[in-house]
């Protein structure tokens, strides 16, 4: 995945577009923390920096215009991570390419339990963010080319067979 050159993308569903209290709710779910951030403050553990999420620990931190993809993102890098990485995670989530299109499938799968934002919209936020996939779009990825991904996530329990999230964090 690469970042957009401009560090405020317009178009993308943003913190502040959600119902108050719903992506808590979701990590939550987790047993993941949500933190806000206050407006023009740096967002802890932030990778990319700007708007971006950011992860330390089991926390994810945002700011209201943070993306609802970023998010998800940074959100599901903590989910995928085993216990070991996720004890010393401050801002790097690391991992394989694989890991990371793992991470790039559930907070898809993840943003049809974000009322408002639905798995399509997610995914056109991730094109015009710049995500890149080998087939180009990410609707197309996720449709044709993400076999790998989902067997990724099924065999480490955090999707069931029928692609249904588990509310697990990944074990080992």
């Amino acid at each position: 995945m690469t970042a957009s050159s401009e560090s405020v993308i317009p178009d993308v569903q943003r913190m502040a577009d959600l119902a108050a209290g719903a992506a808590a709710s979701l990590l939550q779910r987790f047993d993941l923390a949500l933190h806000l951030v206050s407006d023009q403050s740096a967002i802890p553990g932030s990778f990319w920096g700007d708007e971006e999420a950011g992860v330390r620990g089991q926390v994810v931190y945002v700011r209201a215009d943070t993306p609802v993809h970023s998010l998800l993102h940074e959100s599901c890098h903590v989910i995928c991570m085993d216990q070991r990485r996720r004890a010393a995670l401050d801002r790097d989530a690391g991992g394989n390419d694989l890991e990371e299109s793992a991470v790039c499938y559930l907070q898809i799968l993840l943003a049809d339990f974000l009322q408002g934002v639905g798995r399509n919209r997610l995914m056109a936020d991730m094109d015009v963010w710049g995500y890149s996939f080998r087939l180009g779009k990410t609707q197309d990825w996720f449709a044709h080319d993400a076999d790998d991904a989902r067997r990724w996530l099924i065999e480490h329990d955090l999707i069931d067979a029928a692609g249904v999230p588990q509310w697990q964090l990944r074990l080992e």
